[in-house]
């Protein structure tokens, strides 16, 4: 038996302040948008690479400030990805990573409706 990795679904309120953090900033790609009417709200797909994000205006889809992490498993992406993000000229965040007691290093960002994401490593033993 074989799981695909799960497709979480995050709460957003705006979509142009959406697609500016997760494609202008983050540098996700749109996969797709749908909307049952034009003046109904969106619900889309990002992604970058293999992780797939979910983001939905309609109500009880998702919760404001839902927390997800999304594994780096590769030595250097993470603070690779840490250096883009800050020289990105993003201005509402300049991300760090931290290393954890549990032995992973990690860097911590909130989009504009609540919801944090966590991109991590687990560092050598």
């Amino acid at each position: 038996m074989r799981f695909a990795p799960p497709v979480p679904i995050l709460r957003m309120f705006d979509l142009d302040k959406a697609k500016d953090f997760y494609v202008g900033f983050l540098g996700f790609e749109v996969d797709w948008e749908h909307r049952f009417e034009p003046d109904m709200p969106v619900y889309m797909q990002v992604s970058r690479g293999d992780c797939r994000i979910h983001l939905s205006e309609h109500h009880g889809d998702g919760t404001p400030g839902t927390v997800i992490r999304v594994e780096m498993p590769d030595d250097g992406e993470l603070e690779s990805y840490q250096q883009a993000l800050r020289a990105s000229g993003y201005k509402y965040y300049r991300p760090d990573w931290q290393d954890q007691e549990w032995g992973c290093r990690e860097m911590t960002v909130q989009d504009p409706f609540g919801n944090r994401i966590t991109f991590y490593r687990n560092l050598p033993k």
